[in-house]
């Protein structure tokens, strides 16, 4: 392939609109984009007729090898990458997890250490799962010299990487003094422990009981504290995973309000129910252990309603791999079974097929939640998420009549299921490039072990100028008064 590649005859699409033209990439930027655009001597020609030209998916929040439950995940950042791209994601924004009493900056350089086999770019969110000085400390290099801008804080998983309240006012007030964005996974994490002890005693051991012990209100109540927490500090928020009618509603106040809060859906939250739960197979029942678990039919349509309107804006997939052997840790304790299914090369086909080919998104808003939001709201558009002069030439050709089934027998990623198995989904990635580079041809992947490039993100100074307290005493001044003499 020559220095330069030209993109021909396709339409472009961004979350503003579309248009027919042409794409010129100079190496690993695109040059130029409008209609009959001059050909260089050496350009590779790619004829894009009768498909979009997307910018590349960003996925913001994924799990690649981490280490998680007494096991690790399946998937590395090469083969996650890899599997991403041949499904026209060309970034991924994974989550630097500490343990407990282990320093945030060792566990970021030893996530970044991973990360260099990475055949696509990579940021991190970085989770703060304890408190002290030197947690404030390392939160303050990561967003000064590492280019972090957000930092995760885990609600649930109580006796391991749970926030009480105490870490989470302490760690949203310093987030606040950083302009970084706090994002939180919202589930309360007392609730569940008790309820999983309940649960397993009336007599549930398989996935059955894995829903059971994570209803909705549960996600719900810790949607809203947390909202309620950011409201008092004055800081941005960011709500992954949000699943359900409960947490949804959260939000949607929240945002009414004027507040700023911002929260993503999984794609496979879009589309599938708890009944997976009920499989006879426990293997295949198991496999769809996560956390928020599945939920009933009426919150998928909420889910849709919360994307169409901008309620959520973004979507992600929290690809955790974990094979059928690791799974099996759980096999008499549905507590054991390893949280995690996979998706990131599926994400940006299943919208398609069941948001844009259903009328429920327009090709420019699909655009939207599955790259540009998330670019906005972390800080990289115009670099990442958008077609245009002087961005990443992160390019997809979207062809929107590809057909193809869903199936473990042909997905990339590194996991002996597929949570879609056997789902025909019609809108496929034709071409992928990252960074101008070819790493999918609609047959096969091209990727590069460590070709990724981390991405720095700078912090969010606009979103904290002008944050609006309803708390009207913070602005009202001390009563002066002349104090009583001691009874």
């Amino acid at each position: 392939m020559g220095s330069y590649t030209i993109i021909r005859g396709g339409t472009v699409v961004n979350a503003e609109g579309e248009e027919r033209a042409d794409v010129l990439v100079e190496g690993e930027t695109i040059k130029a984009v409008g209609r009959d655009l001059p050909v260089p001597s050496d350009a590779t020609v790619v004829d894009a007729g009768g498909a979009y030209v997307l910018p590349g998916g960003i996925d913001p929040h994924t799990h690649m090898e981490l280490p998680f439950m007494g096991t690790t995940a399946s998937e590395d950042f090469f083969s996650g990458t890899s599997a991403a791209a041949a499904g026209g994601t060309t970034m991924i924004i994974d989550f630097v997890i500490p343990d407990p009493k282990e320093r945030v900056l060792d566990a970021y350089k030893k996530w970044r250490g991973w990360a260099e086999k990475a055949a696509a770019d990579y940021s991190f969110h970085v989770a703060i799962t304890w408190w002290d000085d030197t947690v404030s400390a390392d939160m303050e290099t990561l967003t000064k010299e590492y280019g972090v801008n957000s930092f995760k804080h885990f609600m649930a998983y109580k006796n391991a990487i749970m926030c009480d309240d105490e870490v989470l006012v302490s760690s949203f007030s310093r987030a606040k003094e950083l302009g970084a964005l706090c994002t939180v996974h919202a589930e309360n994490g007392e609730l569940v422990y008790r309820l999983q002890q309940k649960i397993f005693e009336q007599g549930f051991r398989g996935p059955e009981g894995h829903p059971l012990s994570r209803p909705p209100e549960v996600e719900g109540e810790a949607a809203n504290r947390a909202i309620r927490i950011a409201e008092v500090l004055g800081v941005p928020l960011y709500l992954v995973h949000t699943s359900c009618i409960d947490a949804l509603e959260a939000v949607t106040r929240a945002r009414l309000e004027g507040q700023r809060v911002f929260a993503e859906v999984l794609a496979q939250h879009l589309v599938i129910d708890d009944s997976v739960y009920r499989n006879p197979d426990w293997n295949a029942a198991a496999h769809y252990v996560m956390s928020p678990p599945f939920r009933p039919k009426e919150h998928q349509e909420a889910l849709w309603r919360g994307l169409q309107s901008g309620m959520l804006q973004t979507t992600a997939t929290d690809h955790c791999c974990f094979c059928t052997p690791q799974k099996q840790a759980g096999l008499e304790d549905f507590r054991k079974i390893p949280n995690g299914t996979g998706g990131v090369e599926d994400r940006m086909a299943v919208l398609w097929h069941h948001g844009v080919r259903t009328g429920r998104l327009t090709a420019a808003e699909f655009v939207a939640v599955t790259s540009a939001n998330t670019a906005k709201i972390f800080n990289i558009y115009g670099k990442k998420g958008r077609i245009g002069v002087g961005a990443d030439a992160d390019i997809v050709v979207w062809d929107p009549n590809k057909s193809r089934t869903i199936s473990a027998k042909t997905h990339h990623q590194k996991i002996d299921f597929n949570i879609y198995e056997g789902m025909e989904v019609v809108g496929n990635a034709a071409r992928t490039f990252v960074r101008g580079k070819l790493a999918w041809d609609g047959k096969d992947l091209h990727t590069e072990r460590g070709f990724g490039k981390y991405v720095n993100r700078p912090t969010h100074s606009y979103f904290f100028e002008n944050q609006v307290l309803r708390n009207k005493q913070h602005t009202q001044k001390p009563v002066e008064r002349v104090l009583p003499k001691r009874a």
